[in-house]
């Protein structure tokens, strides 16, 4: 299967925040359940993007990476949307005992940072989301094998 991929640049945290809206509607239209996987180093934007997607369901509110909880529950009308945050995470097997297999259920949109801490457990992603710092802005790489997805998202 073909992957495609996608390179998009934000300038600055307002942009990211743009790119994650855009993103949020895409993930809003799509007509099944997705786990995103979102890659980068500490402070690369992973939850600046995550409140710019939840803020294209509706969320205004304040949106902060779960370290501690691990997982963070947006309930909307289209569908749930799970922030987890594996930064923490000592061993994947953990995840086993938090029931993680009933977050990827129908209608749910799941948003993983550091997914690579539940590797073997984590379902194989949708999207991967990686973001690199670009000088003052990031760069983010979107990597997918739908092509009914690559085909959602927005013009590079």
């Amino acid at each position: 299967m073909p992957t495609h991929q996608a390179v998009y640049i934000a300038d600055n945290e307002a942009a990211m925040v743009a790119l994650g809206e855009q993103l949020g509607r895409v993930f809003a239209q799509y007509p099944s359940a997705l786990t995103v996987h979102l890659l980068g180093d500490l402070g690369a934007g992973k939850t600046t993007l995550t409140r710019g997607i939840l803020r294209a369901f509706g969320h205004a509110g304040a949106v902060k990476s779960p370290t501690y909880t691990l997982v963070e529950a947006y309930e909307f009308a289209a569908r749930t949307v799970y922030h987890f945050d594996l930064y923490r995470l000592g061993d994947p097997e953990e995840l086993e005992y938090m029931g993680i297999r009933d977050y990827f259920s129908a209608n749910t949109l799941c948003l993983i940072e550091w997914p690579a801490r539940g590797e073997g457990v984590l379902p194989v992603p949708d999207l991967v989301v990686a973001i690199s710092v670009a000088g003052d802005g990031r760069s983010l790489n979107l990597r997918t094998d739908s092509a009914a997805l690559a085909a959602l998202l927005p013009p590079t």
